[in-house]
């Protein structure tokens, strides 16, 4: 056996494979980045192989965050208490003085650092100048699905639309056949991208087997824009482009009508909720229910740290789980299986991924983490999936595994130097701040 391979002793293994499967005393095996044996641990061979004794742990798949803006985490808590359209153009401000590669590089180190010592192991990301995300996921360590960003005025990185084409189609190449990169063509909206682009992003991501993605129906102000511009709803005007499909996937679906609602399910278009965002920026919320209840494939996100503070994808399953319930008057309005999916398996499936990633299954890429339940608010602990949703933060997650390879270990990162990264930051803070002045 070669030196990567390894065995995973917990107290508990939380699969999140289709039937929610919770192996008491559980483990497992590892070979060349693969999951090869899952199972209760005295069946699960370990000659050769390095042992990592997890007692007091869970060992769940490691989280996919499927809708964020790492870099914009340099913004965080620049612009409070104003709804998303008047929000926007103040960040865009922010944005336009101070962003260039060297900067969104850092602020995507920033956010995935954050993201992994988290337990997120894989991240859909729509920031300026993607490549230099792309190059900070892979010194880091973490999975990231990304790529040409659509903008119809002139953009943040300095590019007008006539190059966004361009721009994408050479992201694609770039990125050709990288196990750690999901490539794909993001417009930022329906009221920022013209048809004729959304489309042309649209025909580029198909051609090369990528995935599409842009913010729709977050607010009400977005919907009758749309409305007023084009003569329909957000879905409608979507649907009627050839917009939706099992390869598109829509951020926020706050402001939905049932007929919305029937489009997304009958087309396999995936759905990524926001709660946090969706709280702060009073967007509204989304019909997580009525969406899971049609059979649209519902995902989670934390969108970016300057609309909701940080990256916590604890806290949003925390709230896809609670908000609907206070919502729809239904205690079993969003249940813990189906919270805790939205944030593993769901994402894995809105990737195209779900052959391997997603859940603790053999087959499938060894990303996983270990959640301590050796803390006083994990005693007495008679379920570890209602533990997971309702108890777990981020700061229980203790190691993180992706394809095999630790990168935490004890709640450090082991790919980057943290103390260095919050220094140069926290640096950019004058210059920010000056920017909005």
């Amino acid at each position: 056996m070669s030196r990567s391979d390894l065995v995973v002793r917990a107290s508990h293994v939380v699969t999140c494979d289709d039937a929610m499967t919770v192996i008491e005393d559980g483990a497992v095996a590892v070979r060349d980045g693969r999951i090869v044996a899952v199972g209760p641990a005295p069946a699960i061979a370990v000659a050769g192989a390095e042992v990592v004794e997890a007692k007091g742990r869970i060992l769940m798949p490691g989280l996919i965050n499927m809708h964020c803006h790492a870099g914009d985490s340099l913004f965080r808590g620049l612009v409070e208490n104003l709804p998303l359209e008047p929000w926007l153009q103040t960040v865009w401000k922010a944005e336009r003085a101070i962003l260039d590669p060297a900067t969104c590089r850092l602020g995507a180190e920033l956010g995935l650092t954050e993201l992994l010592l988290s337990g997120v192991t894989t991240v859909m990301d729509m920031f300026w100048f993607p490549q230099e995300t792309v190059r900070a996921a892979k010194a880091l360590g973490i999975r990231v699905a990304t790529g040409g960003i659509f903008f119809d005025p002139p953009g943040m990185d300095g590019h007008l639309a006539d190059r966004r084409l361009a721009d994408a189609a050479a992201f694609f190449n770039a990125v050709e056949d990288d196990p750690f990169v999901f490539p794909g063509c993001l417009p930022h909206g329906t009221y920022t991208v013209s048809p004729k682009h959304l489309q042309s992003a649209a025909r580029l991501s198909r051609s090369r087997g990528g995935f599409w993605c842009t913010h729709a129906a977050e607010t009400l102000a977005e919907q009758a824009t749309v409305l007023e511009r084009y003569g329909r709803r957000v879905i409608a005007h979507l649907a009627d482009l050839d917009l939706l499909g099992p390869d598109v996937v829509l951020a926020h679906c706050v402001h939905l009508d049932a007929a919305e609602i029937a489009l997304l399910a009958a087309s396999g278009t995936h759905v990524v909720h926001n709660p946090m965002s969706n709280l702060k920026l009073a967007s509204g919320f989304a019909p997580v229910p009525a969406l899971l209840k049609a059979g649209v494939n519902v995902t989670l996100g934390t969108d970016g740290a300057i609309s909701g503070n940080d990256l916590d994808m604890w806290l949003a399953i925390r709230l896809a789980a609670t908000l609907h319930k206070a919502t729809t008057g239904d205690a079993a309005a969003v249940t813990t299986s189906e919270a805790l999916a939205m944030a593993t398996r769901n994402g894995a499936r809105a990737l195209g991924a779900i052959d391997r990633l997603g859940s603790i299954e053999a087959g499938k890429e060894a990303d996983f983490i270990l959640v301590d339940i050796d803390r006083p608010h994990a005693v007495p602990l008679f379920d570890p999936v209602t533990h997971l949703v309702y108890s777990a933060g981020r700061g229980d997650v203790t190691d993180v595994f992706v394809a095999g390879q630790r990168v935490v270990e004890a709640g450090r990162l082991l790919t980057a130097d943290v103390g260095a990264l919050v220094a140069a930051a926290g640096a950019q803070r004058p210059r920010i701040a000056a920017a909005i002045v």
